[in-house]
């Protein structure tokens, strides 16, 4: 019984308020400035994703559905260690799956291409 106790006496001195305000405190600024560098990037794909609809013709009522894919594109290419003909691969799936959805998948390719430097995968 005696590490059930331990245990709950480690979690109550992490838990306690003052402890944890001055965790978060020391953090704050930086975790300001990774979230305003991280909300610029996305903002700034954004644009360009609307810059491609425009082009295209794309009714305004019609940006979220194209934008939602621009944005899982995005999270693919955040964070995660996919390169090469697996990354093309991916991206097609996800322009298969919005163009599954009754997107125009010549708008998806264009923002696939335009905005992400992503080209088709390549046939076996």
């Amino acid at each position: 019984m005696a590490d059930v106790n331990k245990r709950f006496q480690n979690w109550a001195l992490r838990t306690e308020p003052g402890r944890v305000k001055a965790t978060l405190d020391s953090k704050r600024e930086d975790t300001l400035r990774r979230y305003m560098d991280a909300v610029t990037r996305l903002c700034t794909m954004e644009a360009k994703v609307r810059e491609v609809l425009n082009v295209h013709g794309v009714q305004t009522i019609s940006y979220v559905p194209y934008l939602d894919f621009a944005r899982q594109l995005y999270k693919l290419t955040r964070g995660q260690e996919i390169t090469g003909e697996s990354f093309a691969v991916a991206a097609q799936v996800l322009l298969e799956k919005w163009a599954s959805r009754g997107l125009n998948p010549d708008v998806l390719a264009s923002v696939r291409h335009q905005v992400f430097d992503i080209g088709e995968p390549t046939q076996p």
